[in-house]
């Protein structure tokens, strides 16, 4: 890994922090495509570590603001972080059963409908 990979990949995590943040965004949406762009990675490759990152606690001091704000509701997140897991363990099993340009065209469709949904839809 060079010095250009590795300031490509901090501008990803930078990027995806950044929209985390204000959003509540960044693994599939920014850090998946950047991954596959930018670093030339596998669609599989780039959402296993999308995924491998949620391991660390990144967004800690993110979620300790919102808490401060009393913008983040415990249990609530707690009861989606336990089916997260489980529902990661069955995505993750479904994902890797599929080829690599199935999983890419249904991962567009599905940015595609949240976009067109925010932007017709939503009040």
């Amino acid at each position: 890994m060079g010095l250009q990979d590795i300031l490509i990949l901090v501008a990803i995590g930078l990027s995806a922090g950044i929209l985390s943040g204000l959003f509540g965004i960044g693994g599939g949406v920014i850090m998946v495509p950047a991954l596959v762009f930018f670093m030339g990675m596998t669609q599989h490759g780039a959402q296993g570590t999308s995924i491998g990152l949620m391991l660390l606690p990144i967004g800690i001091l993110a979620a300790y603001n919102y808490y401060q704000e009393g913008n983040l509701n415990i249990r609530y997140g707690l009861v989606v972080a336990a089916a997260f897991v489980i529902g990661g363990y069955l995505g993750s099993k479904f994902s890797l059963g599929m080829g690599e340009a199935m999983l890419k065209k249904s991962f567009a469709v599905l940015m595609l409908g949240i976009a067109v949904k925010m932007l017709f839809f939503d009040k």
